[in-house]
């Protein structure tokens, strides 16, 4: 076996940077666990240390779980807290009970379909797909995950237009598989541990009017000068197919999971440089899809339609895993090759469970709940940020919601240490969320969120943003 002593400067010289949840290994992180995980706790953490393969924001583990319920998790300790994080999974809540009853009574009348067969559910939640996406998205493949559905969106590109080339956005996230990493912009899902990866994935800046990357400022509203930037953001994705030739698909989150949302008009500019260059235009809504900014997919808020449209986490109402790759009719043109074939493609039950996780969606008002109690939200976030230098910037739709922390609002440098001892108090408090590029309190409640629940949560963080503030002089 090869010496595994490295330099441990240059080792903390390579690592990724991180950029998708908070850190595994911090001083205030260990000085948390010591106050608050009890022995029965640490030994479980322990032995999963043990088990799993480490990595980032995953393995080791910050804690231990032993009920989620509604919109609350519950820790080994018996402590609850209201979570909005859950991964993006958790829209209709956790253990809806009209939800389980379905899958129950699914696994009585047909547990599986072996693959040349197809069932009731898979063909129904197809046609429901159909009925609630944007445009004529009518051709539908699932998958188990959402990088898997993402890669037979890939596939379909190439086909459709006999080209291998994509263009993406540097910091974006469209999953873990080699093709799904490869579009992605994460240092952490692709960094020099990991490639080299697919040849012909092109990336360029994306859309970020607080810290624009082309050196454009916001104005004290925190929205861009379009006339000044001229959205030059879009600008480069269409310059950078027209250079690059044999593109076959622009593929992008319509709306940041930082988050970040579009500049006006931005979507649209990039659809036609889409339509110019023959190129197809792919939509990930795997974290924004069904609900989650309140409309029942992101592009929507843009009037702008893909060709394909991505969507899974929430599909399976925060109980089983599916994905779904829903494209325009036209591009059903790999019938002579397997594109996903995947054992569970059409599982009965996972079919099901997203089925009627759509319905519960539907039937209980969940996406307009969501644009009503995210626009409150919003409204009380940009009260604090008029109180407190700490908040440099607010931003989202719906229940996809930031809160940027900056050290000063000149620089805009991003204020890491506030936001993760914020992070800390806030599971003292019973809230739990994820920080994301260091420095912004991202906040992804599930539909089912109350006005007063909202409240609960943003009181907590700001008291703890008004005492980080008052010690740190903002």
């Amino acid at each position: 076996m090869a010496n595994r002593s490295v330099d441990t400067a240059a080792a903390a010289s390579a690592r990724p940077h991180q950029s998708e949840g908070d850190v595994n290994f911090s001083a205030r992180r260990k000085a948390w666990a010591a106050e608050n995980i009890n022995s029965h706790s640490a030994d479980l953490l322990a032995r999963d240390a043990k088990a799993f393969l480490h990595q980032s924001v995953s393995t080791p583990c910050l804690n231990t779980i032993k009920g989620a319920k509604g919109a609350y998790i519950f820790d080994g300790q018996g402590r609850k807290y209201l979570d909005f994080h859950g991964n993006n999974v958790h829209h209709i809540g956790y253990g809806h009970p009209r939800l389980k009853e379905a899958i129950t009574r699914q696994m009585e009348e047909l547990p599986f379909a072996p693959r040349r067969f197809t069932c009731e559910p898979a063909v129904e939640l197809a046609e429901k797909l159909k009925e609630i996406s944007p445009g004529d998205l009518s051709k539908v493949l699932f998958a188990t995950g959402g990088s898997d559905a993402i890669e037979m969106a890939l596939k379909v590109a190439r086909a459709k237009t006999g080209r291998f080339k994509t263009v993406s956005f540097w910091d974006a996230f469209h999953g873990a598989g080699f093709g799904a990493s490869s579009i992605g912009g994460e240092q952490l899902f692709r960094g020099q541990a990991i490639g080299p990866l697919l040849s012909g994935t092109e990336h360029v800046a994306p859309f970020a009017c607080y810290r624009c990357p082309y050196g454009y400022e916001v104005d004290a509203a925190g929205q861009p000068n379009l006339n000044l930037c001229k959205t030059t953001c879009a600008n480069m994705v269409r310059y950078v197919s027209e250079k690059e030739g044999n593109v076959a698909a622009v593929i992008a989150e319509p709306a940041r999971a930082v988050p970040y949302n579009p500049p006006k008009g931005f979507w649209k500019a990039i659809r036609q440089a889409c339509n110019d260059a023959g190129a197809l235009l792919i939509f990930d809504e795997i974290p924004t899809g069904l609900g989650k900014t309140g409309r029942m997919f992101a592009c929507e808020h843009d009037d702008v339609t893909p060709d394909i449209l991505v969507m899974g986490k929430a599909l399976g109402g925060g109980i089983l895993p599916i994905a779904a790759t829903l494209c325009h009719p036209d591009l059903d043109v790999l019938g002579d090759y397997a594109i996903g074939h995947y054992t569970h493609e059409k599982n009965p039950i996972t079919t099901r469970a997203a089925l009627t996780t759509i319905n519960i969606i539907e039937d209980e008002g969940l996406v307009e709940n969501a644009e009503k109690v995210g626009a409150y939200a919003l409204e009380r976030m940009r009260d604090m940020k008029s109180r407190y230098e700490l908040i440099g910037d607010v931003r989202g739709r719906g229940f996809l919601l930031g809160i940027d922390l900056v050290e000063d609002r000149v620089s805009k440098k991003g204020a890491n240490d506030a936001a993760e001892e914020i992070l800390y108090r806030a599971f003292d408090a019973g809230l739990s969320f994820k920080t994301t590029m260091g420095n912004v309190l991202t906040l992804t409640p599930p539909l089912i969120t109350t006005r007063e629940q909202m409240d609960f949560a943003l009181d907590i963080l700001e008291s703890a943003i008004k005492d980080v503030s008052s010690r740190k002089g903002h």
